[in-house]
């Protein structure tokens, strides 16, 4: 069900159809389409940095495959349906439901000429996405011409997308840099870049080693969301194969792997600032088996056994994966690989010490240790802070972005005043400011509004962050305190934006005085 912010923007819409061009109307159409749809959340990341097996570990089931293949190279997109099934969607319009393999994956391989599909869409009994489509896209490095096109086709954005501008519908508040942003994106492939078109937010997987091209990507990425700027109103990382990395190698670790992935994790967030709202450690391959049913009885039972192996053995089984693989001991060799492949040394290490520690523990409290140390609980959290409590704000603030791009390319005078007119009278509405919120740190974030440093931080905190707490950073503290700061914050914004600011500065300072205006008067209907 759409939230109220959603509900407005879709009215406004309905509303404005019959007053443009019937090209602008067919658009606006497509925005009332994904306005009534879940949030959609694209998956994006270089090939082989485990983004599929991740979409597995948060839908909760093994349906995306994982190894290179025909449906790798496809935009899939996750949602929720009554009935379990795969449609191959073709480029003419036709589709064609595609059997599970055995496994219950999505096979790898299509039996149809690959030449002629668009992409595949994945229905599934999951409660997971009734409220969240999860789009698993090409990894970067993977792709072909063919991919480009079908990509292209099946956004129906071929010729590219036009930028948005600010919600007030003109240049002003952008500081001459749109022209300067239009080629921002050629970094990325269009197959890349159309792939998560349709999307408003992002999750993008990294590895340990992030690099200035994966900035790019990302920026690329965020871009091509719905038209809408990289920021932290939507797009967060996760670094994933956090197990991969060599404690040793990373000071202050303490020789644990967490505490070296977590540091990893703080330094990409600070290189990727402001392109995501921040950088998660995970360990994608151990969230999968452990969550989607991969670990199963038997899985537990070859761990005990070797949970009584002696000290020296155990160890020198851990020095790598052939030595773990082929090391004399009575588990098979065969159930040792299938071990290897769900959970890799660092869980079944992890597993091991677990059954050492506590014998008792039974298969089901086995997984639940795994998977609490997979840090997927963690990565869900972030989603739901960043995106769901906030999906209807997102949304609507991008259906706007979209509605604005609508009226500027229709080259119409007219046409663009009565949507910046119809906008304006919506973001008038107090209960509409968080669309305003939300677009100005867009506009700071993505440097379309220069601020000094620390004035971005604190837009950016206020911004960013559901709680009042969070918002006003001050976490924890009495509501007395709260309620103060936030006022004493207003009138120095009010002050800023009247004495010493650019005009562009001004208009975002003006929508931060308002925010913390509205946070002290929250409080004060708390504390009354």
């Amino acid at each position: 069900m759409a939230g109220p912010l959603s509900a407005a923007v879709a009215h406004l819409c309905t509303r404005l159809q019959p007053q443009v061009s019937a090209r602008t109307a067919a658009g606006f159409r497509e925005v009332l389409r994904r306005l009534s749809a879940p949030l959609q959340v694209a998956v994006a990341g270089r090939i082989k940095s485990g983004k599929s097996t991740l979409v597995n570990a948060l839908i909760g089931r093994r349906v995306a495959p994982t190894d290179v293949g025909e449906c790798t190279r496809l935009v899939t997109r996750y949602q929720y349906g009554t009935v379990d099934r795969v449609e191959v969607v073709f480029k003419d319009g036709r589709k064609q439901v595609l059997p599970f393999d055995v496994g219950g994956m999505i096979p790898n391989d299509l039996e149809v000429d690959f030449d002629e599909v668009s992409h595949l869409e994945a229905y599934l009994t999951n409660a997971v996405l009734r409220d969240l489509t999860v789009i698993d896209t090409p990894g970067l490095g993977s792709l072909d011409a063919a991919s480009v096109k079908r990509t292209e086709e099946l956004l129906g954005v071929a010729g590219g997308s036009a930028r948005h501008r600010a919600f007030d519908g003109t240049d002003e508040g952008t500081e001459g840099k749109e022209d300067e942003k239009e080629d921002d994106d050629a970094d990325l492939d269009p197959t890349s870049r159309n792939a998560v078109a349709g999307a408003e937010a992002v999750l993008y997987v990294v590895t340990q080693g992030v690099r200035a091209d994966d900035q790019q990507a990302l920026a690329a990425f965020t871009a091509a969301t719905a038209s809408r700027e990289a920021g932290p109103v939507n797009a967060i990382a996760a670094l994933n194969k956090a197990d991969t990395i060599a404690p040793e190698s990373v000071q202050g670790s303490d020789g644990d792997v967490w505490k070296a992935a977590s540091l990893i994790a703080e330094k990409q967030a600070a290189t990727l600032k402001p392109r995501v709202a921040d950088v998660i450690p995970v360990i994608g391959l151990l969230a999968e088996s452990a969550e989607s049913g991969g670990f199963t009885s038997a899985d537990a039972d070859a761990l005990r056994q070797l949970a009584a192996l002696d000290d020296a053995t155990w160890e020198t089984m851990l020095m790598s994966a052939d030595i773990f693989v082929s090391w004399e001991c009575d588990v098979p060799t065969g159930t040792r690989t299938r071990l290897l492949e769900k959970l890799d040394l660092y869980g079944i290490r992890c597993a091991v010490d677990a059954l050492r520690a506590d014998p008792e523990l039974t298969a089901g409290a086995l997984r639940r240790r795994l998977l609490d140390a997979s840090g997927l609980a963690k990565v869900r959290g972030r989603l739901d802070a960043v995106f769901r409590a906030r999906a209807d704000g997102i949304k609507a603030a991008a259906a706007l972005a979209s509605v604005t791009a609508l009226a500027h390319a229709s080259g119409d005078a007219g046409e663009r005043q009565r949507v910046h007119d119809a906008i304006e009278v919506l973001l008038a509405k107090p209960e509409a400011h968080q669309l305003r919120l939300l677009e100005a740190l867009t506009l700071v974030t993505s440097g379309a509004v220069n601020m000094p440093d620390d004035l971005a931080e604190e837009v950016l905190r206020v911004g960013s962050n559901a709680d009042i707490g969070d918002q006003l950073g001050m976490k924890g503290r009495p509501q007395r305190e709260l309620s103060a700061f936030a006022l004493e914050r207003a009138g120095w914004w009010r002050s800023f934006a009247s004495f010493g600011a650019t005009p562009a500065q001004s208009r975002v300072a003006h929508v931060v005085h308002r925010a913390y205006f509205l946070i002290w008067q929250q409080l004060r209907e708390q504390a009354g």
